[in-house]
């Protein structure tokens, strides 16, 4: 991986860590607990829990996907990063760009998927 494309992959991964934390921040207000004695119809609140545990799930993943986007910024210097950590070969641009925190390859990452 060159230079120039380690600075581009690094500012990408800013702005996807950025957009991660507003997201983030506006699903931790969407997982708030309905109060029992809240103003709301039965079918109201059904749609309200049902909604909050989708956002809870959301807010999982984007707090899982932060750690890993993470790791990969602070790792995006060393010089192995790029290459997949179980057969070796570069990890190419477009999936690097696609998502920044990958660390096998597609070829491999479909085999741990199926094998």
């Amino acid at each position: 991986m060159t230079p120039d494309e380690r600075a581009a992959l690094r500012r990408h991964m800013e702005q996807e860590l950025a957009a991660l934390r507003e997201t983030i921040a506006i699903l931790e207000g969407q997982v708030d607990p309905v109060a029992p004695d809240a103003a709301v119809g039965h079918l109201s609140r059904l749609d309200t829990m049902q909604s909050q545990a989708i956002a809870g799930v959301s807010l999982g993943n984007s707090r899982r996907r932060l750690l890993r986007l993470e790791s990969a910024l602070r790792r995006v210097d060393d010089a192995d990063f790029g290459e997949c950590e179980n057969c070796g070969e570069p990890i190419p641009a477009a999936r690097l760009l696609a998502m920044p925190e990958s660390t096998l390859c597609v070829r491999c990452a479909e085999q741990m998927q199926t094998g």
